[in-house]
C-alpha cells in the first residue's frame, strides 16, 4: 500500500509528465486526465508551492479587501467569469447553521460558505513572473473561487493573511465527499396549477428559488414545463447574439456564473467580444468572460414578474441540467429593466 505522501509524489509525477506532453493544460483538465479532482492535484504541491489554509473561511474573505486591486475568478463547468479590481464591501448574512456573503463594488459575488471545504495559498512560476493566488474548493474537491495578486495589489496583507490562517495540518490528504444528489418531482407529479399561479405572482426574482425547493423542482425542468408565455427555448448559441449586440449598441448587461459556493456577477457594458473556436470570450480590461459552448445543451428565454414590472433572463443549461450561465439586462432595483434587452430577448 502507498502512503499518503508517495501517493501525492506519484500524482505529482504523473502531472509533471503530463505537463511536459501538454504545456498548455490547466490544472482542471490535468485534474480531469489523471482521474483526480484539482484539489487533489493543487495538494501535491504542500511543502513545495503549495501551503494548506484553516477552515475560517468567513474571516479570510474579510480580509481581502486588504488586498487591493486583485483579480477574481468563478467558474461554472461551462463559464469562468474574471473580474479585476477591490474587494470593496463585504457583507456577512446568518443563512441558517450557514454564513452567506454579498460581496459589492468592481468585484460582485454571492458566497455560500456552506460549501466551502479547503483553501490553499500557491506561488505559481510564470513566463510572465511568479503567480500568488488564494483558491478555495468544496467538499467534492471542485474549484470555488481563485484570486490573483497583480501588480498593483498589496503583497504584505497577502503574506499576514496567509501566516495567520496556515492550517496545522500540512497533508496532502484531502477528505473528499461527494455533494448527495438532489431529489426532484416528475412532470406527474407536480401540482401544475399550484406551480403555475406562484410564478405568476412572484414580486421579486429572488422568490424563484423558494418556489423549486417549495415543489422540489430541476430549475431546468421549471423552465421546460412552464407555460410559454413565461419561459421557451431558443438557439442554444443564443449568448453569441446578446454579447455581440450588448457590445454593438452599449447595452449594459448582466452575467451570473458559478458553483455549489459562489456566484459571480458581471454588471456594465462589454467591448470586446472575440469567438476562438468553442469559447465565447469577452476581453475587456477589468472583465473576461470564458464560456464554452460546447457545455451548453439548452438555452431559455426566462419571464418573472416582479413589482419592478417584468424581468426577463436568457438561462443556459449544460447536459446534466445545471446552470452554465445567465444574462439579464442591467438594472437597479425599483427601476423596470430597460426596452433595448427586452427587444434583444424577444428576437433571440
Amino acid at each position: 500500500m502507498e502512503t499518503i505522501e508517495e501517493s501525492a509524489q506519484s500524482l505529482k509525477q504523473a502531472w509533471d509528465t503530463l505537463k511536459e506532453s501538454e504545456p498548455q493544460l490547466r490544472i482542471r483538465d490535468a485534474a480531469a486526465k489523471l482521474g483526480v479532482t484539482e484539489a487533489q492535484l493543487l495538494a501535491t504541491g504542500i511543502g513545495a508551492n503549495v501551503i494548506r489554509l484553516t477552515d475560517n473561511f468567513t474571516e479570510q474573505l474579510e480580509e481581502f479587501p486588504k488586498l487591493g486591486r486583485v483579480m477574481s475568478l468563478t467558474r461554472s463547468e461551462g463559464c469562468v467569469l474574471e473580474h479585476k479590481g477591490p474587494f470593496q464591501k463585504i457583507e456577512m448574512h446568518q443563512a441558517g447553521p450557514h454564513k452567506i456573503a454579498t460581496v459589492i463594488g468592481p468585484i460582485e459575488q454571492r458566497v455560500f460558505f456552506a460549501g466551502w471545504k479547503f483553501g490553499f495559498a500557491v506561488t505559481t512560476e510564470t513566463p510572465r513572473g511568479t503567480m500568488k493566488s488564494l483558491q478555495y474548493f468544496d467538499k467534492a474537491g471542485e474549484a470555488i473561487m481563485k484570486v490573483y495578486l497583480q501588480e498593483k495589489s498589496n503583497l504584505e496583507a497577502y503574506e499576514e493573511l496567509v501566516k495567520n490562517n496556515t492550517a496545522a495540518d500540512q497533508s496532502a490528504e484531502l477528505d473528499l465527499e461527494a455533494f448527495p444528489a438532489p431529489e426532484y418531482i416528475s412532470r406527474e407529479e407536480l401540482d401544475f396549477e399550484a406551480f403555475s399561479k406562484d410564478w405568476e405572482t412572484m414580486k421579486d426574482t429572488h422568490d424563484f428559488f423558494g418556489m423549486l425547493r417549495k415543489y422540489k423542482l430541476n430549475r431546468q425542468d421549471a423552465v421546460k414545463w412552464i407555460d410559454e408565455k413565461w419561459a421557451y427555448e431558443v438557439d442554444r448559441l443564443a449568448a453569441r447574439k446578446i454579447v455581440e449586440t450588448a457590445a454593438e449598441t452599449k447595452l449594459p448587461i448582466m452575467i451570473f456564473a458559478g458553483n455549489k459556493g459562489n456566484i459571480q456577477i458581471h454588471q456594465g457594458k462589454v467591448q470586446t467580444v472575440r469567438q476562438m473556436g468553442d469559447w465565447l470570450n469577452v476581453l475587456d480590461p477589468d472583465f473576461n468572460m470564458h464560456l464554452n459552448e460546447n457545455v451548453v445543451d439548452k438555452a431559455y428565454v426566462v419571464h418573472k414578474n416582479t413589482e419592478d414590472g417584468l424581468v426577463s433572463a436568457v438561462e443556459l443549461f449544460d447536459k446534466t441540467g445545471e446552470m452554465v450561465a445567465q444574462f439579464f439586462g442591467l438594472r437597479k432595483p425599483g427601476l423596470p429593466q430597460k426596452p433595448e434587452w427586452k427587444a434583444l430577448v424577444d428576437s433571440l
